[in-house]
């Protein structure tokens, strides 16, 4: 196991390795003239494939915390720069909130920031995210433009050197920005240490990790504290007084906008001191002069911006831990499934915490079921299922029950209280949090660590509020879940099974659900062998996305297939009556198809419906012109005329739902468009496999776009003689 925080990259990486990879990242912050520079790389496999920070540049790492890991999906310019294979810009943080409200929260500071895919040999390696102080303009020229995407180019350039990469360590690796020194400072630097003393004034350098790197002999004497203790020391840190959430918020704002900032706090018992933060791109000059209180604020140079004065009294949270807290409430409220959840407990809050593991509960009929896991390995998992909620194995079963979390900081801690619990799992220490919505306990989250923990006040206050969000998310995913079950159980029940073996026929299907609500539809498909040498295929679309537009379409299947053998046209004329006595709402398209194998005829009717595309090899593939109905259920007895069509050997049809053709774009909803490029797709695979053909087709549909509608495709081939 890596120490958390220290490189994972192989020794003998080459020109790839950390060296080679921080002197790029600080060669992107150069050129660019940007202020601040992170490097995003691709981290896990599969489902799990996360973009990683891996390195960053001219920030404190704790501001980074909620961007430890990327969902490739989630709303940000670094997901988006690799998922669309373009630079992203913003400009201000107004646009940043306009398109990126999530990012914002956590990024709540004046500045522009760009966003460029590391474009590797065999697709983007990652991403290089750059920031500018809020003096940037508000648009990227084309010059500057053609420096970021150069520096990202050169970047990925090293990394394909090197071949693929281990995973990314837990936290970003920090280059620290440290300007070159002016020529002269060896002999200027004792003259202006001797100025500065003569100053009524105190004089204080903070480094970009608000670290105190030089303080005088008048800002100890005003601080209370001194150089020795001091130096080295971030001030809200080691003054009690400037602990609170206003101090640190305004040194953050310094670093990240460049902005000069102020603010006036009071030094018990009844010392009141005017702060003023000039930053720069190596560091930060302050300025401390007594003041009258917080009435008598002045305003340092230039107008720093909206609201940059202030004082600060009273002691709180971390303004770090203040931004994470609403960055994990906004991340949450988007997540939908339990695994969404599980996933971004993973990806944001073990990093956030230093936390290595994982373990969501549920109460499940007085037992502890476990709903997801990281971290641990499968033969713990199996042992901490299902335990009973009175359990004195673990904690968990105890703190759903009071409500109250549980921290342990070590292995003796726990043991004398549940003294198996260390043996379970060989973890170090441990952070047991309730999961309740009014009081009512839904599960348990338990965070775990390899090492030994000290849980401040800081951090047991926020995960304690952490768990509240968890809780409901958890709650909601559960709902969600349950309700999706339940759906894809109806929709199955009401899909064909298999589909029938037809000499002479080869036949292959597919349904796609809705990407939202419960995922059940009225999309549907069947094939109805009517004897050895006749079938009839029929495909379908109920109006809605719901639980009747489900039960709708099983009725309709049932009197499609009670009807088949007739008259196509009559088929669908009976089914139109049959709608009428049920009174509904709803409308249906349908299209009716009978084969005659042995004539080699196919007779069809529709109702509203799409018509199918014709495939004979050697020719083009193009729609059937067909003369349609009305839609089933506009009028309850109205005749469907009927199309005759031939059928030579090899000839294809491709049945399908508007699901299919009906995808939005920027520019609206262009059928004939998705068409004709359907009909290029079958062209481009005349006499593939089927299965390999509906993927081709649903890929090219729209692969990357959320599924808005549910989608039915059934494909119909004539065998070819021998």
């Amino acid at each position: 196991m890596t120490a958390r925080g220290e490189s994972t990259y192989r020794a003998g990486a080459g020109r790839a390795g950390p060296p080679a990879l921080d002197a790029a990242l600080t060669d992107a912050v150069l050129r660019t003239g940007a202020s601040a520079g992170g490097l995003f790389l691709w981290d896990g496999a599969g489902e799990q494939r996360k973009l990683g920070l891996a390195v960053v540049y001219g920030v404190p790492e704790e501001v980074t915390r909620p961007w430890y890991r990327i969902s490739p999906s989630a709303p940000t310019p670094v997901a988006d720069a690799v998922r669309e294979d373009r630079l992203v810009w913003v400009g201000s943080h107004e646009d940043l909130a306009r398109h990126y409200p999530r990012a914002a929260v956590s990024l709540p500071y004046r500045s522009a920031l760009a966003a460029a895919p590391l474009p590797g040999r065999t697709g983007p390696r990652g991403a290089l995210l750059l920031l500018w102080p809020a003096s940037h303009p508000r648009t990227a020229g084309r010059r500057e433009q053609h420096h970021i995407t150069a520096s990202a180019r050169r970047i990925a350039r090293i990394l394909d050197s090197a071949g693929p990469l281990p995973h990314v360590p837990a936290r970003p690796r920090v280059i620290p920005a440290v300007p070159p020194a002016p020529r002269g400072a060896g002999r200027a630097a004792q003259a202006a240490a001797d100025w500065i003393e003569r100053l009524p004034e105190g004089a204080v350098a903070l480094d970009l990790e608000g670290r105190i790197a030089f303080l005088d002999g008048t800002a100890a004497a005003l601080l209370g504290r001194s150089s020795g203790q001091l130096l080295g020391t971030r001030p809200w840190q080691s003054l009690p007084w400037l602990d609170t959430p206003l101090v640190e918020d305004r040194y953050r704002t310094a670093v990240m906008s460049r902005d000069p900032v102020e603010f006036t706090a009071l030094h018990p018992p009844d010392h009141w001191l005017h702060f003023q933060l000039y930053p720069d791109a190596g560091g930060i000059s302050v300025r401390i002069a007594p003041t009258g209180g917080p009435e008598t604020d002045r305003q340092p140079g230039p107008p720093p911006g909206p609201a940059r004065r202030s004082h600060a009294a009273a002691a709180g949270p971390q303004t770090g831990r203040i931004y994470q807290l609403l960055h994990l409430a906004a991340a949450l409220t988007e997540t939908v499934a339990v695994r969404d959840v599980v996933e971004l407990v993973a990806d944001q809050v073990l990093p956030a915490f230093g936390a290595d593991a994982l373990v969501l509960s549920a109460t499940e009929a007085g037992r502890l079921k476990i709903t997801g896991h990281y971290g641990y390995d499968a033969a713990v998992i199996d042992r901490l299922d299902g335990l009973p909620m009175d359990t004195a194995l673990t904690p968990a079963g105890q703190v759903m029950a009071a409500g109250v979390p549980a921290f342990y900081g070590d292995v003796r801690e726990i043991a004398h209280e549940y003294p198996g619990a260390p043996r379970i799992s060989g973890k170090q220490a441990w952070a047991f949090l309730p999961l309740t919505i009014s009081g009512r306990p839904v599960g348990c989250c338990i965070l775990s660590y390899d090492r030994p923990h000290d849980f401040t006040a800081d951090e047991r206050a926020v995960l304690t509020s952490l768990a509240g969000l968890i809780a409901q998310a958890l709650d909601r995913a559960r709902l969600h879940d349950a309700a999706r079950d339940l759906a894809r159980g109806l929709q199955q029940a009401l899909l064909p099974r298999s589909l029938p073996a037809v000499p002479g026929l080869e036949i292959a299907a597919r349904y796609l659900p809705a990407g939202h609500g419960m995922e059940v539809g009225g999309d549907f498909y069947d094939v109805i062998p009517l004897d050895t040498a006749t079938v009839a295929a029929v495909i379908g679309d109920v109006q809605g996305h719901n639980v009747a537009a489900a039960a709708l379409m099983g009725q309709v299947r049932t009197a499609v297939r009670a009807a088949a053998g007739a008259p196509p046209g009559e088929v669908l004329t009976r089914t139109g009556r049959l709608l009428a006595d049920l009174d509904t709402d709803l409308l249906v398209s349908c299209l009716y198809v009978h084969i005659d194998l042995a004539h080699r005829l196919a007779i069809l009717a529709g109702a509203g419906h799409p018509p199918p595309l014709v495939h004979r090899p050697g020719t083009r593939p193009h729609p059937v012109d067909l003369d349609p109905a009305p839609l089933l259920g506009a009028d309850g007895d109205v005749a469907c005329p009927v199309t005759h069509l031939d059928l030579t050997p090899g000839t294809l049809l491709a049945l399908y739902t508007d699901g299919l053709v009906e995808k939005p774009t920027a520019g609206g909803v262009d059928t004939d468009r998705a068409t004709a490029e359907l009909a290029s797709v079958l062209a481009a695979h005349e006499g593939a496999d089927l299965d390999d053909l509906i993927e081709a087709l649903v890929h090219a549909a729209g692969p990357d776009s959320p599924q808005t509608d549910d989608v039915a495709l059934l494909l119909l081939r004539i065998r070819k003689a021998g």
